[in-house]
């Protein structure tokens, strides 16, 4: 469809003889400028020139100012009927005869041409007819905005609408790129913030910067851009703006610092700081604030803090106050209190010489750093020095000093620096009040935090104070003296609030379920958290059940349950001594794909007191590798004793079980092979032949090995499951790598006396000769390791005892 608009786009070209001669041009401008044009007589006023029929050979038409009236008539009637070929022609020839582009504009009916703008507009492809005209228009030495009245540009602007309502993003930017090209005031035909909130949506930032590039102040636009697709996580777009926006300038700081803070945004530290060797490599040096915003992004890594911090200095660039807060906020993260300390007492040197002005950001993180680390008088220390610099806390300052007080259990005191706070001006917010609640829940004053939640709630906090005691210290006046009420502060009650307060319901679970349904009716949401604590509680109370049946209402009520809410469910079945609902939990998790915590994996894996049969073993031993996979360090101790416990039971003697463990489990070696060579064993259990390998373990660990091995085979026994061949036991490489026990037994013996004394089975030791080698060396020789062989006629007269069996069957009846 755009070749029907191709008419537009050649306007007739006129021959040149119909020009008139340049002196002929320059004398009619001088006669205009002095002389008053008279129109000439015409015999039939009422009969109008034939514009086609006579080809204006010369520019004597153009003397007559009725002619010319005629002719501006004649196109401006042209453009109000969408021939805009004609009507540049005769535009284009006026021109060439001399006449001034003001006179023709003068004469020109504005109405008629701008209804021919808005029938163009109207048109399908608006851009290329408003190309066409404004080329056109601008051959004449007419810019195309003249073209355009109020009613033309509302036409335009109702164009430019109806594209964006439309979402037809490219057709909209191409003909903003059109307007802006002739001067049209783009900024009165779309709002920019649509056009591009309308890109962030699309996620096309090349059509972005297409549409900030137009304006004067494009280097603000782009950081518009690029900051609004980090709200949207959207990393990738926002460097690809970034790319784009090098087209326009320099390097701009600016944009470089926002493409730091959005890098920060998406959780991408690294890109920011290849974004940053980047410049370094072009010799570009980054000002103050880039450098800042690098830091504050990786303040988590104090050691590259540290490292960009430094590096200023050597680049030139001055640390202002904000650098050194992003490094005292780097140390608060790292949980570092001396080295934050230490740049505490450094940025105070530097005030009182002259070159820094501490703000309250850097008092404020200082008491953050010093609450964490409950050091509650040390944060008031640094109230005093704010005090002394004049400066004001804020509502932030306040919630941690508050804080500060609260964890190390100073409740008196965190509510003491609450009305403080309020006598100082400050707003208190709904963290303050939660301060306020989780201290008397951490030192179990659960009363008080009801009786406090409940009264907030009703009149909100009731600061007062008698008249005698207005003017003194608020911290020296006891709030029992109070009678006249001074003030009320509102409270609004937050999801925090009530998860602080369901744990003030310690195990009265219909407590808090009221709690719950109050939230909801209150309008809040309940979070993952949230059902939690509920769950906790309800455990807490012996209702195993009902705690339970929460998980199941999480996700009936759209929450997905995540590893805290399966752990707290997992603790309860642990602490209610129900194993099988323990680990049915678990294996929900991976069903779900929820990823276990180290608390997960410990609480598991004390679900069970004592072990009844192989499978069960397999499976705690199938979490604890589960675990170590993970990148997780378990405290295997306990664990350890299940084992030994469970490999125990085959032995026939009881008195000799009992006595052996009090007196050998802490034998264990502090990063034993142990629980993997069980574990590998029993996962290898369909094997036919089996071999033991207990070389790298002590006494104690090789006898729970073999063990749990011989118990293994029994059980498979008495399942139906016959013995197939003989064991094999490898030794270490000689007794002297298996040092002796206290007692002067080794590994060897203690086997030996293990597998014949305790349990008579009948054991071989079998001498194997080295393997050949073409090599001959006279002084190094393969090491062949000690073997001993149980054989398989002992193994299966062993396992038919009905002694052995009566032990199994014990196990499983104890289960």
């Amino acid at each position: 469809m755009r070749g029907a608009l191709s008419i537009l786009s050649s306007a007739t070209a006129l021959p040149s003889s119909v020009a008139p001669p340049r002196q002929d041009r320059r004398r009619h401008r001088h006669s205009s400028s002095t002389t008053t044009t008279k129109p000439s007589r015409n015999p039939n006023p009422k009969s109008k020139p034939q514009f086609a029929a006579s080809p204006l050979t010369s520019h004597s038409r153009w003397d007559d100012h009725r002619s010319l009236r005629y002719y501006t008539e004649l196109a401006s009637k042209h453009a109000e009927d969408g021939r805009f070929e004609d009507f540049l022609t005769i535009m284009e020839t006026a021109v060439a005869a001399g006449v001034e582009v003001s006179e023709i504009l003068a004469l020109l009916d504005g109405e008629s041409v701008a209804n021919g703008v808005m029938k163009l507009i109207d048109q399908v492809y608006v851009d290329s007819a408003i190309n066409t005209l404004s080329h056109g228009a601008r051959k004449l030495g007419i810019e195309p905005v003249q073209l355009f009245d109020k009613a033309a540009m509302e036409s335009l602007r109702r164009e430019c609408s109806r594209l964006l309502k439309c979402e037809n993003l490219e057709q909209l930017v191409s003909l903003l790129e059109t307007l802006a090209g002739f001067q049209f005031p783009i900024k009165e035909l779309a709002k920019p913030s649509d056009v591009i909130n309308l890109c962030i949506t699309r996620r096309d930032p090349i059509a972005a910067i297409r549409f900030a590039q137009n304006f004067s102040y494009a280097e603000m636009l782009v950081c518009s851009i690029i900051l609004e697709f980090g709200k949207k996580k959207d990393l990738g777009s926002a460097l690809r703006a970034f790319e784009a926006s090098k087209q326009l300038s320099t390097p701009n700081m600016h944009v470089l610092r926002s493409i730091i803070d959005v890098c920060g945004l998406c959780g991408d530290y690294l890109k920011s700081r290849v974004i940053y060797e980047e410049l370094i490599a072009r010799d570009v040096i980054p000002n103050t604030y880039v450098l800042n915003s690098l830091m504050n992004v990786n303040a988590h890594d104090l050691n590259y803090t540290l490292d960009i911090y430094r590096k200023m200095e050597k680049l030139g660039v001055t640390a202002d106050i904000t650098s050194h807060n992003i490094v005292l906020k780097s140390c608060c993260l790292a949980a570092k209190v001396e080295l934050a300390q230490s740049i505490y007492k450094e940025m105070q040197r530097l005030e009182s010489e002259g070159e820094l002005k501490l703000d309250v950001f850097t008092y404020s993180t200082m008491i953050k750093v010093l609450a964490d680390a409950k050091m509650w008088k040390l944060a008031l220390g640094i109230k005093e020095d704010m005090a002394s610099s004049g400066v004001s806390p804020n509502t932030i300052t306040w919630s941690s000093l508050i804080s500060a007080c609260a964890s190390a259990g100073q409740v008196e005191k965190a509510i003491t620096l609450f009305e403080e706070m309020l006598q100082a001006g400050a707003q208190a917010n709904s963290q303050c009040f939660n301060i306020l609640l989780q201290a008397c829940v951490e030192v179990r004053q659960y009363d008080r935090a009801f009786r406090l939640f409940h009264s907030w709630k009703e009149t909100g906090f009731q600061q007062t104070m008698t008249q005698e005691d207005a003017g003194k210290d608020l911290t020296s006046v006891s709030s029992r003296q109070y009678t006249h009420i001074a003030s009320r502060v509102p409270f609004r009650p937050t999801t925090s609030t009530y998860n602080i307060m369901m744990k003030a319901c310690g195990t009265d679970h219909l407590r808090a379920k009221a709690l719950l349904d109050e939230m909801i009716t209150f309008g809040l949401s309940p979070s993952q958290m949230t059902w939690s604590i509920l769950i906790n509680v309800c455990g807490g109370s012996g209702n195993l059940a009902e705690a339970i049946n929460i998980l199941r209402l999480m996700r009936q009520a759209g929450i997905q349950p995540d590893v805290v809410a399966y752990t707290t469910a997992i603790k309860v079945c642990v602490k209610h001594k129900n194993p099988k609902l323990a680990f049915s939990l678990f294996a929900e998790m991976r069903k779900y794909h929820i990823k276990p915590n180290m608390v997960t994996y410990n609480t598991i894996l004390r679900a069970r007191s004592r072990y009844g049969s192989l499978q069960e073993v397999q499976q705690c031993l199938a979490v604890y590798q589960e675990m170590r996979k993970a990148g997780y360090r378990p405290n295997d101790y306990y664990l350890k004793q299940l084992i030994e416990e469970w490999c125990e039971g085959v032995i026939q003697t009881e008195n000799q079980n009992e006595a052996w463990l009090p007196s050998h489990t802490k034998d264990f070696g502090p990063q034993s092979l142990l629980l993997e060579k069980v574990a590998e064993h029993l996962q290898n259990s369909n094997n036919e032949s089996l071999s033991i390998d207990l070389r790298g373990l002590t006494k104690v660990e090789a006898r729970i090995v073999v063990l749990a091995v011989l118990r293994m085979i029994k059980e498979k026994h008495i399942m139906g499951n016959p013995i197939q061949d003989d064991v094999l036991i490898i030794l270490g490489q000689q007794e002297t790598s298996c040092p002796l026990s206290k007692d002067g037994i080794g590994v060897k013996e203690s086997v030996v006396r293990l597998v014949e004394h305790d349990l008579g089975l009948q054991l071989r030791e079998i001498s194997g000769s080295p393997p050949q080698t073409s090599m001959k060396s006279p002084t190094r020789r393969p090491i062949v390791p000690r073997r001993l062989m149980v054989t398989r006629e002992s193994l299966h007269h062993w396992s038919r005892r009905r002694s052995g069996a009566s032990t199994i069957t014990r196990f499983y009846a104890s289960k």
